[in-house]
C-alpha cells in the first residue's frame, strides 16, 4: 500500500475515534428510522434517504445509494431491516471502488528517477499547509527525501507558515518572500530537488477562489514552468478540502476540478464534525479518488485513506 504503515492497532483505533462523531450520529438516526419496521420499505427508504443527505453525503450520491437499494429489495423481495446496515455498507463500499486509483495509492520509490512531484491547491483555511507540513512527516519518517516549495506568494503569513513546517519536520523549503512569482518559486524548487536526489517535492500554492479565471492561469503556468525541469511534473495535484464544512467542500472541489486537472483528495478535519459522509459524496461525484483524510491535530493525524477500513469504522 506504499510508505505509510497504516493498518497497525493504533492507526485503526485513532481512525474510529476520529470518525465517531460521523459514525454515532448516522447509526443513531438509522436505528429510529426502522424502529418497529420488520421489512425495508419506501418510509423506511424516504427516512435513509434524508439521514444520507443530513449527513452531507450529497443530494446526488444518496439518491443513487437508494436507488441500489430499491434494485435489492425488488430483487430478493424481502429485506429485514435489521440487514439495512449491512446493505447500506456495501453500497458504499460500491461506490468507493468506482472512484479509486491504485496508481496514485502504490507509486514506487524505488523504481523513480526523477522526484515525485505533488501540487497542492485549496483555499485558506482548510488545513492546506499544515497537510503538507504532515505528508513531508510521513515521507521523511519512512526514509524518503522531501523538498518544499513556498509558491503561495500572495500570502506572507503561508510562507512563514510553511517555513515553520518545513523547520519543525527537519526539511528544506524553498521560498522567495511574499509577492514573488509562484511559478519562479516552483521552478527554483524543482531544480533544487533535482540537485540534491530529493524523492518528494511538496509544491504549496495560493488558495484563493474570488477570480477562478486568474487562479487557472496561475496554476496552468507552474504547472509549464515546473515541467522545464521535470516533464511529467506534477505527477499528482492534491486538493486539500475540510471535511467540516460540508456541502461548502464540494462547491470548493467543483471550483478546483474546473480551474486544473485535480487526481487525489484529502479531507481534512473529520474529527470535529458528523459530515464525514462528505467524504462519499465528493469522491463519487467529482470522480476523484480519496487519499488522504485528517482525522486529528497531531503529526499522525493524517491517515492513507483506505475505504474499507473507512467503511468499516463508520457501519461498525
Amino acid at each position: 500500500m506504499g510508505f505509510f504503515d497504516f493498518f497497525s492497532k493504533d492507526k485503526k483505533e485513532k481512525l474510529d475515534q476520529g470518525l465517531e462523531k460521523t459514525k454515532t450520529s448516522m447509526l443513531s438516526k438509522l436505528t429510529k428510522a426502522i424502529a418497529g419496521k420488520s421489512s425495508v420499505d419506501d418510509e423506511v427508504l424516504d427516512n435513509l434517504e434524508e439521514i444520507l443527505i443530513s449527513s452531507d453525503v450529497g443530494v446526488k450520491t444518496t439518491l443513487q445509494i437508494i436507488e441500489n437499494i430499491q434494485k435489492r429489495v425488488q430483487k430478493d423481495k424481502y429485506l429485514g431491516s435489521s440487514e439495512l446496515n449491512r446493505i447500506l455498507k456495501e453500497e458504499v463500499g460500491n461506490l468507493f471502488d468506482q472512484n479509486k486509483n491504485e496508481n496514485l495509492i502504490g507509486f514506487d520509490f524505488d523504481k523513480r528517477s526523477e522526484p515525485y512531484v505533488i501540487m497542492v491547491v485549496g483555499v485558506n483555511g482548510v488545513g492546506k499547509t499544515t497537510t503538507i507540513g504532515k505528508l513531508a512527516y510521513q515521507f521523511k519518517k519512512a526514509g524518503k527525501k522531501v523538498v518544499l516549495g513556498a509558491s503561495d506568494t500572495f500570502r506572507a503569513a503561508a510562507v512563514d507558515q510553511l517555513m515553520i513546517w518545513s523547520q519543525r519536520v527537519g526539511v528544506p523549503c524553498i521560498n522567495q518572500g511574499m509577492n514573488a512569482d509562484p511559478a519562479s518559486v516552483a521552478f527554483d524548487t524543482l531544480k533544487a530537488a533535482v540537485a540534491q536526489e530529493a524523492d518528494v517535492v511538496i509544491i504549496d500554492t495560493a488558495g484563493r477562489l474570488h477570480n477562478k479565471i486568474n487562479l487557472m492561469n496561475e496554476l496552468s503556468k507552474i504547472k509549464r514552468v515546473m515541467q522545464k525541469v521535470i516533464p511529467n511534473a506534477p505527477h499528482e495535484i492534491l486538493l486539500v478540502l475540510d471535511g467540516s464544512t460540508g456541502q461548502n467542500a464540494s462547491e470548493q472541489a467543483r471550483q478546483f476540478t474546473t480551474a486544473t486537472d485535480v487526481n487525489a483528495l484529502a479531507l481534512t478535519k473529520l474529527d470535529g464534525t458528523a459530515k464525514g459522509g462528505v467524504v462519499l459524496g465528493i469522491s463519487n461525484e467529482f470522480k476523484i479518488p480519496v487519499k488522504y483524510i485528517g482525522i486529528g491535530e497531531g503529526m499522525e493525524d493524517l491517515q492513507l485513506f483506505n475505504q474499507k477500513e473507512f467503511v468499516n469504522s463508520i457501519f461498525g
